[in-house]
């Protein structure tokens, strides 16, 4: 009974954590199966009915399956994925602060340079 309740609360998508676009992983999140035994059948037919048939038909799912949506912070629900998303916000807020500043030393630097009397002499003597 719990399949039945996880399918029908949940859309099919492609997951976010698969191996090769994510289709075997959202199929088995979907159908409450073993993301090996999805696996193990897509290995199977792709031997016995050849190369074309299963990638041209994964491929096919791949486009037409969404992708498993993100849960953000600020959503409200207690999943543990939550810190993982706030961190990485705070994560890239620091690394666009540090980048910020390696940018705005450089610039500087180029100002002196280019401000300077060696870079006045140069220019004149060169060009």
């Amino acid at each position: 009974m719990s399949r039945y309740k996880s399918m029908s609360g949940r859309g099919l998508y492609r997951s976010r954590n698969g191996v090769i676009l994510g289709v075997c992983r959202g199929l088995a999140d979907y159908f409450d199966f073993s993301v090996f035994w999805i696996r193990a059948i897509a290995v199977i037919l792709f031997l016995f009915t050849g190369f074309w048939p299963v990638v041209g038909i994964y491929i096919l799912a791949a486009l037409l399956m969404k992708s498993d949506p993100a849960k953000y912070a600020g959503s409200g629900s207690n999943h543990k994925g939550n810190s993982r998303y706030r961190c990485m916000r705070n994560e890239t807020a620091e690394r666009l602060k540090r980048k910020w500043k390696h940018l705005e030393k450089r610039i500087r630097r180029m100002e002196d340079k280019v401000t300077s009397r060696e870079y006045d002499w140069s220019s004149r003597f060169h060009g």
